[in-house]
């Protein structure tokens, strides 16, 4: 999906239009992909705009900087912070936030020697269903890669690191050009993953399967929401390891995450799963958790994050750290 420009997007602590918001070609992050991200959605709920789990995905930004020994020059309230100006400055009331940490100009070097500085940056921009409305509501085709996941001690998967990402890069531009739209992977024993950059649950038989961490995913906040959702609605849960064929068998297949939400899966390869689309318990879990936005399911986990009002950015950088 491309991206709407809006104002302002906050860098190391000041908010600088979006037109200044550049970077060295020499950067670290650039050639490496030695940076951290996270991807957070904003709502628009009968109460204002609201971030979704926006503190723990703060929280997971600096655990994956953690697993890469990068200390991000900034506390976490601070960021969240941040976030909030950022939401605010640019006057949206629902968006997709992107905040990034990744290691800048000043060595070229495999591993960035101690000088080399931490950049952090946070953009808000209008962001619609990643895998289309009419795929949200009906169900998405999708294909298994033959591109696989990382083998574990390798590269980290639970960190959210740009250079992961590469991978998911190979089993999207693979799916869509086969004409499929997104793409599963398996993990290096030829189980079951994760999509490019959405985790994956099958539904059998009334109980929710996903790949455990151990597949090789990353263990999405959205992920783990659902997993909430679903057992308060009375639903058995598992996290196990899954193989290929289970997909072809399933009653009911959809992809989590950020971007994609909750989006229904209703063919694998070709093969249509049992209902042919969006089934009774995927929809069932995307009314509870569209519910959290418009009202309709109660907020008891205190997942909603109200956004607070920044004062006007005015045309001098301002300092929000």
């Amino acid at each position: 999906m491309s991206i709407t420009e809006v104002d302002y997007i906050w860098r190391d602590g000041k908010m600088i239009r979006w037109a200044e918001a550049t970077t060295h070609v020499l950067s670290h992050g650039l050639h490496y992909g030695s940076s951290m991200f996270e991807g957070i959605r904003v709502y628009d709920t009968p109460q204002g705009p609201c971030g979704f789990r926006l503190a723990d995905h703060i929280h997971r930004l600096f655990a994956s900087a953690k697993i890469y020994d990068m200390e991000i020059p900034f506390t976490s309230e601070m960021l969240i912070a941040a976030c909030h100006e950022t939401v605010s400055a640019n006057g949206l009331t629902s968006a997709y936030l992107r905040p990034i940490a990744y290691h800048g100009y000043g060595d070229l070097g495999v591993a960035p020697g101690p000088d080399t500085p931490i950049n952090v940056a946070i953009a808000a921009f209008p962001w619609g269903a990643y895998l289309g409305e009419a795929g949200r509501q009906n169900g998405v085709d999708v294909c298994i890669s033959s591109w696989r996941r990382p083998a574990p001690g390798t590269i980290p998967m639970a960190a959210k690191a740009a250079g992961n990402y590469l991978s998911g890069f190979l089993i999207s531009r693979e799916a869509k050009r086969k004409g499929f739209a997104e793409g599963i992977a398996l993990d290096v024993d030829g189980r079951l993953s994760e999509g490019a950059g959405e985790n994956l649950f099958v539904v059998k038989d009334d109980t929710l399967h996903t790949p455990p961490a151990s597949s090789s995913i990353l263990s999405g906040i959205t992920r783990d929401s659902v997993m909430v959702l679903a057992k308060k609605m009375g639903l058995n849960v598992r996290e196990e390891a899954l193989p290929r064929e289970f997909l072809y068998i399933a009653d009911e297949l959809f992809f989590t995450g950020t971007a994609a939400e909750i989006t229904p899966i209703r063919s694998v390869d070709g093969i249509q799963t049992n209902v042919k689309g969006c089934g009774p318990i995927t929809r069932a879990l995307q009314d509870s958790f569209f519910g959290l936005f418009n009202g309709k399911t109660k907020d008891t986990e205190n997942w909603l994050e109200p956004i607070k009002a920044a004062e006007p950015v005015t045309e001098e950088v301002a300092n929000v750290a």
